[in-house]
């Protein structure tokens, strides 16, 4: 993930972000860690001793792509983006998973995300 930050120009103070190196498109890479079967969905903060993913609870069970499909309608919804701007690019069976937001920017991302992590990281 490291060439594509310096591509990009652009760093974020969260590990699990990264800008696209596309210059012609905004697009942001997120690192999620899934925990399916959950009471509810949330973002449960961040994942990881050096914050290697945003930890996503879903309630849709890790079946026949539901819990893929319960992820991107939840970026989507958080992030204010369409369902098509929101791919999985990596990590379909996994619960680990690269997700590609596009039509959005890297700080306009971390501005959301501040919003639903307590505490944000500064």
């Amino acid at each position: 993930m490291g060439k594509n930050r310096e591509a990009s120009g652009q760093k974020s103070r969260y590990p699990f972000l990264e800008a696209s190196s596309d210059k012609t498109a905004q697009a942001v890479y997120i690192r999620v860690q899934v925990q399916t079967r959950a009471s509810c969905n949330s973002v449960a903060g961040v994942h990881g001793e050096r914050g290697e993913a945003l930890k996503i609870r879903l309630t849709a069970p890790p079946v026949e792509g539901q819990a893929n499909r319960a992820l991107v309608e939840f970026l989507s919804g958080l992030l204010g983006v369409k369902k098509t701007q929101v791919e999985i690019k990596a990590g379909g069976k996994s619960r680990t998973k690269r997700v590609l937001v596009k039509g959005i920017s890297l700080r306009e991302v971390e501005r959301l995300i501040d919003g639903v992590i307590d505490p944000p990281l500064l």
